[in-house]
C-alpha cells in the first residue's frame, strides 16, 4: 500500500480531508524516525515496536569468488509485531 492510498483510505473511514490526513501520516512518520534517531523504541499498542539495532561489522566470502569481504557496521530498523497482530494475520 502506497501512502496516496493509505491517506485514501483514512479520508473514507474519518471525517478528515485527504490533505489533513496527509499532514497528520507526514507527521506521524517523522515523530517515529526522530524517535529512532534518538534511539528510542517505538511501541504501537496491537500492531507492534519497532527500534535501531547495531548490526556488528562482519567478514563474509563471496558465492562466486570465494573472496572474503568485509561488511562494515550499521544501524538497522528492526520491527517485532505484536502478538495480536500475529495472530490476527494467523487466522486471515
Amino acid at each position: 500500500m502506497t501512502n496516496k492510498e493509505l491517506i485514501n483510505r483514512l479520508s473514507d473511514n474519518d471525517s478528515l480531508s485527504k490533505a489533513e490526513n496527509a499532514r497528520l501520516l507526514e507527521a506521524t512518520t517523522d515523530l517515529i524516525v526522530e524517535a529512532l534517531l534518538e534511539g528510542k523504541t517505538v511501541q504501537i499498542q496491537n500492531f507492534g515496536s519497532f527500534e535501531v539495532k547495531e548490526r556488528k561489522e562482519r567478514t563474509i566470502i563471496h558465492p562466486k569468488t570465494g573472496e572474503r569481504q568485509t561488511v562494515p557496521a550499521k544501524k538497522q530498523i528492526m520491527f517485532k509485531q505484536n502478538t495480536t497482530l500475529k495472530e490476527t494475520l494467523k487466522n486471515a
